[in-house]
């Protein structure tokens, strides 16, 4: 219970119509669970407006409206306080309700294209390793040191953010590890919020549905490293034209990675196999479990960040040897007869590209390579037809099936895939509509050595149709189909 008062410290407040002296008992953005004596922050979103909701918050008993703008009516005995930007607000509320508690722990935000899920992941797993408290804020799911939660969101709302960022002092979390999306940031989810460092992994084609431009995207992530402060850092992969864009203006200090350039923390590829990685990083080497070129960016990232926040290089490097990949992320199954098939979250035209290049780096050609793959339902259309031409021009067999189609006409989506295919390709190439039918195909083409993708997915232990969530899990499908057909 506390003060409204006492919660509005940095909230941008045009007007306040009544007192703010009354204690309140929670803050809330979803009517629904509104309770005696709330908090009602009404927040404009893009398929509902909460402000058509402030009078269901008053009869369920919010005691308080933050909105921008008032309703017609005010109601005598409530508080109502104008603000320019809700989502704003309810950060810096939130923050003072929980009493800033970013504040009491050494908080690390990743952001990028791809990348960010195992840069996260690999961190809380690597100082989990070095005996330390962690907390973990991911698309994967949220850990409160032993304590795993759901996740909902790549980047969850502020209240969320505060709610189990407080909950990981009280439990002795020194470290707090967390993905900051696009979508997080310009929502200002992440405002508020000290972070002790930021990451920044690369920038390519995604989420283009939401922002107006390429350049909009850019200028959004880049807002991540234009507020942290002088005592943060700020390390960026400077193989991506994008990378020093980020630094321009950051008060942080300033930090690269890279494979190819001059850097800070420099990486070698001496070994890239299906069993793992010879890194030279810093002219030290060391075999990780972990596959492709990519990772070895994500654990050059790792290791920077690590170093960074006081963990010794070697003692660095040696727990960076024991880190296992993430859910979802280049994982893999060998059949009796040898066929191995990987699951990858890859669903954006350059992590498909990126999976697919290293799929070609370790294997010997001798073998086929089976792409199955599809495109989101309600999401940027324009990535689609260069998904299809990615999948079809770098492998063998490319089988276009749905992925989430959510709203939209699985078929339709399809259709806008295989616009990318170039004419040489299309003998390459078949749609099967059914996610699981379209993998049965792929385990029925195979045939020993030979390699499987299975793209888009991920750690998703779903299918989105229709607005309905459907038991779905690549990895486990693909595995009782090899088993069922004896390969």
């Amino acid at each position: 219970m506390k003060q409204l008062k006492d919660i509005l410290y940095k909230v941008h407040i045009e007007a306040v119509h009544g007192a703010t002296d009354v204690v309140v008992s929670k803050i809330e953005f979803d009517s629904r669970k509104i309770e005696l004596n709330d908090v009602f922050v009404a927040i404009k979103g893009t398929l509902s407006d909460g402000h058509d909701y402030i009078e269901k918050a008053l009869n369920l008993g919010a005691i308080a409206i933050i909105c921008e703008e008032f309703p017609s009516i005010l109601v005598n005995g409530v508080t109502y306080i104008r603000v320019k930007d809700s989502n704003e607000a309810l950060a810096y509320l939130t923050a003072n309700y929980y009493e800033n508690p970013s504040e009491k722990i050494r908080l690390v935000g990743i952001t990028g294209t791809n990348g960010k899920t195992t840069i996260a992941s690999l961190l809380y797993q690597l100082f989990k390793k070095a005996g330390y408290k962690v907390g973990l804020l991911s698309t994967v799911k949220i850990m409160v040191d032993e304590q795993e939660f759901k996740a909902t969101h790549t980047t969850p709302d502020s209240l969320t953010i505060n709610k189990y960022l407080d909950l990981m002092v009280q439990q002795g979390c020194e470290f707090c590890f967390m993905e900051v999306s696009s979508h997080g940031v310009h929502q200002k989810r992440t405002e508020a919020l000290r972070f002790e460092g930021g990451v920044f992994t690369n920038l390519s084609h995604d989420h283009l549905d939401y922002h107006n431009s390429f350049a909009e995207y850019r200028d959004v992530k880049k807002s991540f490293f234009d507020n942290l402060s002088k005592e943060a850092f700020a390390i960026t992969n400077i193989d991506d034209k994008n990378g020093l864009v980020m630094l321009q203006n950051t008060k942080a200090r300033k930090l690269t990675y890279a494979l190819k350039s001059y850097a800070d923390y420099k990486a070698q590829i001496l070994e890239n196999q299906l069993s793992g990685l010879l890194l030279k990083i810093n002219d030290q080497e060391v075999w990780v479990k972990l596959i492709g070129s990519f990772n070895a960016y994500n654990l050059l990232a790792i290791y920077g960040v690590a170093v960074e926040l006081g963990i010794e290089k070697m003692e660095a490097l040696r727990l960076l040897s024991e880190l296992e990949s993430v859910s979802g992320r280049f994982q893999f199954i060998v059949s009796n007869s040898k066929i191995t098939a990987i699951v990858d979250y890859a669903h954006t035209p350059d992590a498909l590209e990126n999976v697919l290049k290293t799929i070609e780096d370790i294997r010997t050609k001798n073998e086929q390579l089976i792409t199955v793959v599809g495109c989101g339902g309600d999401r940027d259309k324009t990535k689609r037809p260069i998904m299809a031409h990615i999948a079809s021009s770098m492998s063998d067999k490319a089988i276009f099936t749905s992925d989430n189609p959510r709203t939209e006409n699985p078929e339709m989506i399809i259709e806008e895939m295989e616009k990318g295919v170039e004419p040489q390709n299309f003998k390459k190439t078949v749609a099967i509509l059914d996610r699981k039918q379209a993998i049965k195909t792929a385990c029925q083409l195979a045939n020993s050595n030979d390699i499987i993708l299975i793209a888009g997915k991920g750690h998703e232990t779903y299918q989105e149709i229709n607005g309905v969530r459907h038991d779905f899990d690549d990895l486990k499908t693909v595995t009782e189909l090899l088993q069922q057909l004896n390969k």
